[in-house]
């Protein structure tokens, strides 16, 4: 526009008071060290530092302009613009938006373990409120309304399911002999059963796999292989190797990753590393991304005659013999692996060419996540995970003390994972 008209200022006014009355992200509530935000005396307009702010303020000033006939530049497409506003403001990262907004297509009924926290609370609040997820909560109903009150939450019409109160008697006793007669030839007994539901774990795990709700999400205040565990007792794995592993994205300035494995198999055969591979493989296919993938090691392509170059070596061999079209090559060092520039010049042969790598299979888990925290904490990188690949149902699991972005994230790993279920095997 060539001027600001009256028009394009009530717009403005109107617009932030809209958003000050919206639920507050995070990160503003970390960056004023608040607990959490909410409108009132305390907070009446938003606060600088809202990343919401222009891709609020502008559409609303901008249509406004058009409207009274003063715009120079009418806007056709307002995604387009939207993403251009964020990518203005170094906010836009694709991938993420893309798992975003495939979360919307289709939200579904998510599982919130450990659900007598702030974090986990406030993840659901926001996820429900942006239409990422139906959230479930998982845990003592009078905690979680308490932590809610004083925290200012509004968790609306969130249902809370207290496993164990009396209430869900009958459902402890329904998904006990679901669970007796998946594992009854497997030493456990229906007594046992029972028992075990009393554990949220097992109970959430049931939950979806009943089809009480799509998906699962616990491990923020517990062991990783607490929730691991009732998810492959009870639900097993949806593909021919009968194989799980974990795999983290990492966002960078070069764009995403994919680590794998970062949080299953300590030392993996090669049959093992094969099966990872191929889960990564199909795992980031699922986001639209061709995997290109480097299987890394100490040594490059047998300058190592021991040890787990060896290891990786003839996982490399059998999956060119097994996997001709997959886009693989190794054992190789990461830098050669990252640097296409010095892969072709040094080893001319390898299948990636001149292909850019995004995925990186370790050879084993210690290396793994070992390489994706340094890459968090040094690099900068945004991480989101770890994915668990490989189960029949939708289950996830979160990093211990998740922030609330980050379990966001996995929300909506959750839900496109639930979006894609099936009780099919998938021929590996």
């Amino acid at each position: 526009a060539k001027t600001i008209n009256e028009e394009m200022k009530i717009a403005a006014v109107k617009a932030l008071a809209a958003l000050a009355k919206e639920t507050v992200p995070e990160k503003v509530n970390l960056a004023y060290k608040s607990k959490n935000l909410v409108f009132g005396r305390e907070y009446i307009i938003p606060k600088p530092l809202d990343p919401r702010l222009i891709t609020t303020v502008a559409p609303a000033v901008a249509k406004a302009a058009m409207d009274s006939g003063i715009a120079r530049k009418p806007i056709t497409d307002w995604e387009a613009y939207h993403v251009e506003l964020m990518k203005r403001m170094g906010l836009h990262n694709e991938l993420v938006n893309d798992i975003r907004n495939k979360a919307k297509q289709e939200p579904k009924r998510v599982v919130f373990g450990n659900a007598n926290n702030y974090k986990m609370l406030k993840a659901a609040q926001s996820a429900a409120n942006q239409g990422l997820a139906v959230p479930i909560l998982l845990g003592n109903e009078e905690e979680i309304k308490k932590i809610a009150s004083e925290n200012n939450l509004d968790l609306g019409n969130i249902p809370i399911v207290d496993h164990l109160c009396p209430s869900q008697e009958e459902n402890r006793k329904r998904y006990a002999q679901r669970m007796f007669e998946k594992r009854q030839r497997k030493g456990l007994t229906l007594g046992e059963s029972v028992d075990r539901l009393y554990d949220q774990h097992y109970f959430g795990v049931m939950m979806v796999e009943t089809g009480d709700a799509d998906a699962f999400l616990s491990g923020f205040s517990t062991k990783y292989s607490d929730t691991i565990r009732p998810a492959l007792q009870i639900c097993g794995t949806n593909n021919s190797l009968h194989h799980i592993a974990g795999m983290y994205i990492l966002i960078t300035k070069k764009g995403p990753f994919f680590f794998a494995d970062t949080t299953v198999n300590l030392q993996p055969e090669e049959q093992t590393l094969v099966d990872t591979t191929l889960l990564t493989a199909r795992e980031v296919s699922k986001f639209g991304i061709e995997p290109v993938i480097a299987m890394v090691s100490y040594s490059n392509f047998g300058s190592a005659k021991e040890g787990s170059p060896v290891r990786v070596r003839e996982a490399v061999k059998m999956l060119h013999k097994n996997y001709p079209d997959l886009i693989v090559d190794g054992e190789m060092q990461a830098n050669f692996a990252l640097n296409k520039e010095i892969r072709q010049k040094l080893f001319p042969f390898s299948k990636l060419g001149d292909r850019d790598v995004n995925t990186l299979i370790f050879p084993n888990l210690s290396s793994g996540n070992i390489a994706y925290k340094m890459m968090q904490e040094i690099g900068g990188a945004e991480v989101i995970g770890p994915i668990l690949m490989g189960l029949k149902k939708p289950v996830q699991v979160l990093q211990l003390e998740s922030s609330v972005p980050e379990i966001i994230n996995m929300v909506c790993i959750c839900v496109v994972d639930a979006q894609a279920a099936g009780d099919e095997i998938i021929k590996l």
